[in-house]
């Protein structure tokens, strides 16, 4: 069964941009990750320091691989994140 994430990101005052296009980096590294099939970020119009991240993995062992995998890479630059996303996980069941 597939699994999806969406994480609520908050950049640190007036950095919001800037985590954007690293983040934006990070989503080409992940898309190339066995079991990826959408790693996606967002940044909202009206409130430029928020952002969205969208993941959805084939199976939950293609997530925990992945998860391994980033916590191998480099972090991102420091100062660009106000604290942790929010993460929530939903599974994916197609009703169409």
């Amino acid at each position: 069964m597939s699994v999806r994430l969406v994480i609520s990101i908050n950049a640190a005052p007036g950095k919001g941009n800037e985590l954007f296009k690293a983040m934006q980096a990070r989503c080409e590294v992940s898309r190339k990750d066995a079991g990826c099939l959408q790693f996606e970020v967002f940044q909202s119009a009206d409130s430029p320091d928020r952002l969205a991240l969208l993941e959805h993995w084939e199976s939950q062992a293609a997530l925990d691989a992945h998860a391994k995998l980033q916590a191998q890479r480099p972090p991102l630059p420091e100062g660009l994140r106000l604290v942790a996303g929010e993460r929530e996980d939903y599974t994916y069941n197609r009703t169409r």
